[in-house]
């Protein structure tokens, strides 16, 4: 039921500028007779027209001119948002099988994607802005992905690794990439808050499938990986507090700005265990025990839906409500349920935002500042790397896998995309900025297979010397 949903939640949205197309199903038969004759001229009139309303083939140019109208009336019917929403599921379907053919991510696929459909590829998506509005509720489902797989019981039974290592690695590089980006850079305080942030993160996504992959989810390296992600997962709340705060002109100080978001993190934090447990469990209890799936669904999309408005109309933003969503559910027993009823609405979503991030990727910025893409996309990695193996070192990681961690770490994560994007909505970044990061996380990105290949050979051979 889940897919049938979003199509008809996708098609219900772009119907709307087709109402008054003369094809369209929502007007009658007799009022699409009415608008092609009020909007046909004499010089419109030709074979196929006449065939169409009833005449005979009378000459091999009646059959050609047939041919001719209905190409141009399909030509006209599938043009715009029609077109652009078959590209989106064309590519949702092949993409991540096609992926896995030739040994590349998904993520990459779609980054891929976006850049051959996008206005800096072959531009055959027509309605961009359109296209990216819809993609925004990829990122309130990423979001809350991030969250649900943040149970309590998880960050207990991990504190040291979490709160430690994981403390130490993301605050020790982003204090290193905020000073490069304010003292090295120029960039204000604001942006560069912003941009250390966002990429001291790693991709929970890219890293935990390569982990899923290898089989090394339940070694040393994993687990280590595993906990700097979660940590990570928790930053994202004062991230997503900040970057609106930043934006606010002139009212609110950088420091006060980061205080205030502080202080609200810590109050929505206080607060989950309360509503997980008094509001959720009784309303998931009740919609279990009903055995109605659709109703499951219902209620898991309006807790999703309902809390990304609320926290919107709080000033904040709605993927800070979705990631709280999910929080609230991570520790509920309906859990796995709802990842599963989720999956499918979820990963085509997701799925869809990656495919507009690649619309950023711009090839005429790679060719004409090479030196400092490239600059920066090993800047970031190399630095992330060493302070990762660092932070292992001091947690009393053995040599051989820390420096695996550190690589398998190095890249940008997913959530940068979404970070980079909502500060230039914001105005703490500007276009050209926002363009270089992204396209400069999406090379790191690119990186990180051949950067855990490297980190396994270091690895291995140490524990043989």
């Amino acid at each position: 039921m889940t897919p049938l949903l979003l199509l008809l939640w996708i098609c219900s949205a772009t119907a709307n500028k087709f109402t008054h197309h003369p094809f369209s199903p929502k007007v009658s038969f007799r009022n699409q007779k009415r608008i092609l004759k009020t909007t046909t001229t004499q010089d419109d009139v030709n074979p196929a027209l006449t065939i169409a309303r009833g005449g005979a083939i009378t000459s091999p140019t009646d059959i050609q001119g047939m041919i001719i109208t209905g190409t141009k009336t399909l030509r006209s019917y599938m043009s715009g948002s029609k077109s652009d929403t078959l590209l989106l599921f064309l590519t949702t379907a092949l993409n991540t099988p096609l992926a896995q053919k030739i040994s590349l991510s998904p993520i990459l696929g779609f980054l891929l994607t976006g850049l051959i459909c996008g206005p800096n590829g072959f531009n055959l998506i027509k309605d961009v802005h359109g296209t990216e509005h819809l993609a925004d509720f990829g990122i309130v489902f990423f979001l809350f992905e991030m969250g649900i797989h943040l149970s309590v019981k998880t960050l207990w039974e991990m504190r040291r690794d979490v709160f430690g290592l994981g403390s130490t690695q993301f605050f020790v590089t982003a204090a290193f990439l905020g000073c490069i980006a304010h003292f090295g850079l120029g960039h204000s305080t604001s942006a560069s808050v912003v941009l250390a942030g966002a990429l001291a993160l790693s991709s929970s996504a890219f890293v935990l499938q390569l982990l899923k992959d290898k089989d090394q989810m339940d070694t040393v390296y994993g687990k280590k990986s595993f906990a700097v992600l979660l940590l990570q997962d928790l930053m994202v709340v004062p991230l997503l507090v900040i970057i609106p705060l930043l934006g606010g002109g002139g009212e609110l100080s950088t420091v006060t700005a980061v205080s205030y978001a502080l202080v609200r993190t810590v109050m929505a934090v206080s607060i989950i265990a309360l509503a997980g447990k008094y509001v959720l469990n009784p309303v998931f209890d009740t919609v279990a025990d009903a055995n109605h799936q659709e109703s499951f669904l219902g209620v898991t999309l309006l807790t999703i839906l309902s809390m990304s408005f609320l926290t919107e109309g709080l000033g904040l933003s709605n993927t800070l409500g979705a990631f709280l969503a999910g929080v609230l559910l991570a520790d509920t027993k309906h859990r796995h349920a709802i990842e599963k009823e989720m999956n499918p609405v979820r990963g085509i979503l997701v799925g869809l935002f990656f495919f507009t991030v690649g619309f950023e990727i711009d090839l005429n910025l790679i060719s004409t500042k090479t030196v400092q893409v490239v600059a920066t996309v090993l800047g970031i990695a190399v630095m992330k790397a060493i302070l990762a193996s660092a932070a292992c070192l001091a947690f009393d990681v053995e040599s051989g896998t820390a420096k695996r961690v550190g690589l398998v770490l190095s890249q940008g994560g997913e959530f940068a995309f979404v970070a980079f994007k909502m500060a230039r909505s914001f105005g703490v970044l500007d276009d050209e900025v926002t363009k270089m990061m992204l396209t400069c996380v999406s090379l790191t990105m690119a990186l990180t297979p051949f950067l855990e290949e490297f980190g396994a050979s270091i690895e291995a051979k140490e524990k043989t010397d």
